[in-house]
């Protein structure tokens, strides 16, 4: 598992995540279409006023080359 802080650009070890009932439904929704479909590789789940974002990614260690250079640096050094 890798977490992000886009904003500052750090990892984080630690975080909570509160969703209403329907965002929660969203998300394992958006969860098992990424083990379903391997053309997929992340979904973005908004809150209703779209100021708030979860980006789930899916992906294999040894092939990380689909994602940008930060995304990549931070799988390959949080090991």
């Amino acid at each position: 598992m890798r977490i992000i802080d886009e904003d500052s650009d750090t990892k984080l070890d630690s975080i909570a995540i509160f969703l209403t009932r329907n965002e929660l439904k969203q998300l394992i929704g958006y969860a098992k279409q990424l083990l379903e479909n391997p053309s997929l590789d992340h979904h973005h789940l908004s809150s209703e006023d779209y100021k708030k974002e979860i980006t789930i990614c899916i992906y294999d260690p040894k092939n990380i080359k689909m994602f940008d250079e930060r995304s990549q640096k931070l799988i390959s050094e949080d090991e």
